[in-house]
């Protein structure tokens, strides 16, 4: 299980920018939440693999970190 970064001011706006951006690229919204909010997914090789046309549920398998077992199951 991955260590839960703290809420702060400045980690909710990034959270909120990363969600905007998976949103922008076609990301289900349930999908773009869970990924914007774990900072462990690299966000810019999901956009990329993305706009190469990996549907969004693939690229988050695709990508998914070694200790995200059970995080944003698409």
């Amino acid at each position: 299980m991955h260590q839960v970064q703290p809420v702060t001011d400045e980690t909710a706006a990034v959270a909120e920018w990363r969600f905007e951006q998976l949103l922008s690229a076609h990301v289900d919204p349930a999908l773009a939440a869970c990924l914007a909010a774990d900072f462990r997914w690299d966000l810019h090789a999901l956009i990329d693999l993305i706009e190469r046309g990996c549907p969004p549920a693939l690229a988050a398998r695709i990508l998914r970190p070694d200790d995200a077992e059970d995080a944003c199951d698409p």
